[in-house]
């Protein structure tokens, strides 16, 4: 199956990044393990927004569980691959210039799509804050902020332990929605990871087997605790976009609350994926993993024509078997919108070519021609006779 353009939000150009195999060496073969991973904590991102209505409703305990238990993990998932990615960004021409029409244009250009259509179907007036992300798109902004960042990191001693430091500050910090601030702080620590750990590290997590073993009891206990928290802990925690003001919270409580969130993120994520396939051969998984930025942000428009629909009111959805139904056709829609009959014709949407605002990069002068010889030339000086 042929495999469709990498997508412009999670990766970098094929001669930008070396690629590497299942063994953990440089070669050429296209690495499908991080392409898994993306779509499988894509069907989790679509997922936990089409239950998020229901979830935080009365009376859905265990699906607002199952909600908690996602939202601990799933974006830091992503937040890392995203990382992963960057490994080899040093702010070159080439790489600006994929930055700007790869992932800030889309920024741009679908939270005016995304504000502008929830605001005809709220009734409202639609008002064009560039600053301020509509929804998903905060992730787009919040990358491009991470990744022009990148080259300072790798001038770090301590990346990581700086920005565990950074993101822990910021719950003492007035956050506003402004740049998405408060994501792209407290995330930062699970972006820098994925830019500055070791890559044979990383790439053991490929189906590590004491990690898979754990994966059960890691995942049931998580989904107890997450049970548990449900009466006694907004989900607005796991959003991690407000400081200890936001949530009505002392800094202590904050502090306590927000690392025990993000290490429970950290150790839930390493086993996601050591879960992750990584067979070489399925490649039609791994192409649909690398359109995942289509699902990202084509699914809230669908989303919001239930809400506003009235679908989650009554009826069908509430109930069990709704729930069941909604799961999986959420998982079924992620699929469709990664699809290349889907993701193709969106191309031009996520990656606008911007030729017309960004200059020409100068092509280096071509080396003159050498010209063979068989006889080497004799060094000048005063002892080379000139004459015959």
């Amino acid at each position: 199956m042929p495999v469709p353009p990498e997508d412009p939000v999670l990766t970098e150009p094929p001669t930008a990044r070396p690629r590497t195999g299942r063994t953990g060496r440089t070669g050429g073969a296209r690495e499908p393990f991080f392409d898994h991973a993306k779509l499988l904590a894509m069907v989790l991102v679509v997922c936990g927004h089409f239950w998020e209505p229901l979830a935080r409703a009365p009376g859905h305990r265990v699906l607002h569980a199952g909600y908690l238990l996602v939202y601990a993990f799933h974006m830091p998932v992503f937040v890392f691959v995203s990382g992963w990615f960057s490994r080899s960004f040093t702010a070159r021409p080439d790489q600006l210039d994929r930055l700007l029409s790869g992932v800030l244009a889309p920024y741009l250009l679908w939270t005016t799509l995304l504000g502008a259509y929830t605001a005809w179907l709220d009734g409202g007036r639609f008002a064009l804050d560039p600053l301020t992300p509509v929804w998903v798109t905060w992730f787009l902004l919040s990358l491009f902020l991470w990744r022009l960042s990148a080259p300072l990191w790798h001038r770090l001693r301590a990346p990581l332990a700086t920005a565990v430091a950074v993101s822990l500050l910021a719950g003492a910090l007035p956050l506003t929605p402004q740049l998405a601030i408060g994501r792209t702080l407290q995330l930062l620590p699970f972006f820098v990871a994925g830019l500055v750990l070791d890559r044979r590290r990383v790439l053991a997590l490929r189906g590590h087997r004491w990690l898979r073993a754990a994966a059960a009891p890691v995942f049931g206990a998580a989904a107890l605790a997450a049970y548990w928290l449900v009466p006694r802990l907004d989900a607005a925690w796991f959003y991690r976009s407000a400081s200890a003001a936001g949530l009505h919270a002392g800094y202590p409580r904050w502090l306590l609350v927000s690392l025990g969130i993000n290490l429970a993120g950290a150790l839930l994520g390493a086993v996601f994926l050591a879960l992750v396939p990584v067979r070489a051969r399925s490649e039609r998984w791994a192409a649909l993993g690398a359109a995942g930025t289509a699902a990202l942000l084509v699914h809230p428009f669908l989303q919001e024509a239930l809400v506003h629909g009235g679908w989650y009111e009554g009826g069908f959805l509430p109930s069990a078997a709704g729930q069941l139904t909604l799961t999986a056709a959420a998982a079924g829609l992620t699929l469709l919108l990664c699809s290349r009959p889907v993701a193709g014709p969106l191309r031009p949407l996520l990656a606008p070519r911007l030729r017309l605002l960004l200059r020409e990069q100068p092509q280096p002068p071509a080396a003159p021609p050498v010209r063979p010889t068989m006889i080497p030339e004799l060094p000048s000086g005063p002892g080379r006779r000139t004459g015959g």
